[in-house]
């Protein structure tokens, strides 16, 4: 009787349903996360039988010149990527919350970026950007300046990646700072206006603090984005040309699956991971005292 009476519950059922999600989620999730940090504490090949070293992959790190240049250009990445992502999807969506005609068909053009692969963009990218007949040096070429190798220049190359990243990520920002710009209350703003605020004083005193929970939001999610970069890197440059490009994602996968020195990238992931973690705490924490949130 209580095993019928089990069987028929809600709780039954419901797990049922979360069942395939959730084996999922163990088998390329949680499994993957518990073997890389063993793996963190081993020499491995991921082929041959793993020898337990400890530390000593850690201790590595702290010698790598290579790991060090990928860290310092990471830093570079998300300094840069995240405000003018975030600026830049700002000033779209402000531009973009309009009611003109063909509004529709602008969001859309903003918004398309995002959804092209990384595949498509580096494509483009590798065309526009091309020393000798990419358009972007043709139109330097008409004010008397270039050719410049955007992605062959080991001075070049990172920022070129950058700009490519932030074009395409604008549209998501914009998109998110657009929703959010359509949930503040016109009173506000009417009052505002009223008391005799100019446009500028209005969206500084009133708007931009409102719109601080999807700032922190893409401040956070952009963070985390640009330190796992790695597709750009990867189509675009393979890291250089020499290191000029390289990142702890890109230098861990050299690591992992052409060198086969799996341990040693693990505790690259896992260092990568506390990094990301003390970071998204500490932006949570400073928008937790700046940002306002609306009842």
């Amino acid at each position: 009787m209580n095993v019928r009476r089990i069987l028929r519950s809600d709780h039954v059922a419901g797990w049922a349903f979360a069942f395939p999600a959730v084996a999922l989620l163990i088998a390329f999730g949680i499994v993957p996360i518990v073997w890389s940090a063993l793996m963190s504490f081993q020499k491995t090949n991921l082929l041959s039988t793993p020898q337990w070293i400890g530390l000593d992959n850690y201790r590595a790190l702290l010698k790598d010149p290579l790991f060090e240049t990928s860290a310092v250009h990471a830093m570079i990445y998300t300094a840069l990527f995240v405000p003018l992502s975030v600026g830049g999807g700002l000033f779209a969506a402000v531009a973009l919350n309009r009611r003109v005609r063909g509004i529709r068909v602008y969001r859309l053009a903003v918004f398309v970026p995002v959804v092209v692969s990384t595949i498509a963009t580096s494509i483009m990218f590798l065309w526009l950007f091309d020393p000798n007949f990419g358009l972007a040096n043709w139109l330097l070429g008409k004010v008397g300046l270039g050719p410049f190798g955007f992605f062959t220049s080991s001075n070049g190359a990172l920022y070129s990646i950058i700009a490519m990243t932030v074009w395409g990520w604008i549209g998501f920002d914009a998109i998110i700072y657009l929703a959010a710009l359509q949930g503040v209350p016109q009173e506000l703003l009417e009052a505002a206006a009223i008391d005799g605020a100019r446009s500028w004083s209005i969206f500084r005193n009133v708007t931009l603090p409102l719109l601080g929970p999807a700032t922190l939001f893409l401040v956070v999610f952009s963070s985390i984005n640009a330190l796992q970069v790695f597709d750009e890197v990867y189509f675009l440059t393979r890291g250089g040309p020499g290191t000029a490009t390289y990142v702890p994602v890109f230098y861990l996968f050299t690591l992992a699956f052409q060198q086969g020195i799996a341990g040693y990238a693990a505790a690259i992931a896992y260092v990568l991971l506390v990094v990301i973690l003390i970071l998204t705490l500490i932006q949570l924490w400073v928008g937790k005292r700046m940002v306002y949130y609306a009842s």
